[in-house]
């Protein structure tokens, strides 16, 4: 078995897809998680404005409407949160993926006095962070505050990860990396927009350039620019299909890289480590 065919394995990405078996593969893994653990009635979910936090939002929100019609309980709520570092360039987008989602319950916590304040105590100690050190801050600050407000609401945390982030390691370990249920794992990015567009949502959310918006010094960088191969390639990949000897040995190379991403932590039982 070849590391491509290996990793599509492990991802568990199709070749083809039908978008409407897909949403409702998804919605019934969201109603099926709630209802292991009854001591939950909420998802949480951050929401920047881009295709994953859209779908994934569009998809819980369903899924809490049709828990909600199928029990009688009115406790299954979405809660979507906006998580701004103060004022965000692509405010407005946020709010056309929030008109889209149409969540029970919409929040707005700005994390920027929460990251500046650890900045600058870690750096009265003599350690400096670097802008990059910082971005992966505020994605760990986000996630601190989803569960928190999942903690008030008897809540569980909804993650965006899919298959061609999950490939590259395009994520903050313990940031937006840290979640309880991936709704969308098994995708790649082009068949989330499959999805998006079976689900009727604007064109302008999932063709909108996929940026991390993270770093101060490089605010609104495109993924593609930031990881060195497009998501055209990525995707692909993921589905089975040729691509050039460049875009190849790039996403086995963020495969490898990113490998601790993936894992819990280690433990002396663990073969990862060996």
């Amino acid at each position: 078995m070849t590391l491509q065919q290996e990793i599509i394995q492990e991802l568990g990405v199709k070749p083809t897809i039908d978008a409407q078996e897909e949403i409702r593969k998804s919605i019934d893994f969201l109603k099926s998680y709630m209802g292991k653990f009854p001591f939950l009635q909420t998802y949480v979910l951050g929401i920047s404005g881009g295709q994953d936090s859209s779908l994934a939002g569009r998809l819980t929100q369903l899924a809490m409407e049709e828990l909600r019609n199928e029990t009688g309980n009115p406790n299954y709520q979405f809660v979507a949160v906006r998580l701004p570092y103060g004022e965000q360039a692509d405010e407005a987008d946020a709010q056309k993926a929030l008109t889209f989602i149409k969540p029970d319950v919409a929040l707005r916590v700005n994390i920027k006095k929460a990251v500046d304040a650890q900045v600058a105590a870690i750096e009265e100690s003599g350690i400096g962070i670097g802008d990059f050190n910082k971005g992966n801050m505020k994605a760990r600050q986000r996630m601190i505050t989803q569960y928190a407000i999942a903690s008030e609401k008897k809540g569980a945390v909804i993650g965006t990860d899919h298959a061609a982030e999950n490939i590259t390691g395009f994520f903050t370990k313990f940031g937006d990396g840290g979640a309880d249920i991936l709704p969308i794992f098994r995708l790649n990015k082009r068949q989330g927009k499959q999805l998006l567009q079976a689900l009727g949502a604007p064109a302008e959310i999932y063709n909108k350039v996929p940026t991390a918006d993270l770093e101060d010094g490089r605010p609104l960088i495109a993924d593609e620019v930031a990881l060195g191969v497009t998501y055209d390639d990525i995707d692909d990949y993921l589905e089975g299909k040729e691509v050039s000897a460049a875009a190849k040995e790039t996403i086995e190379n963020w495969w490898v890289k990113t490998q601790h991403k993936r894992h819990l932590p280690i433990t002396i039982f663990d073969d990862f480590w060996k």
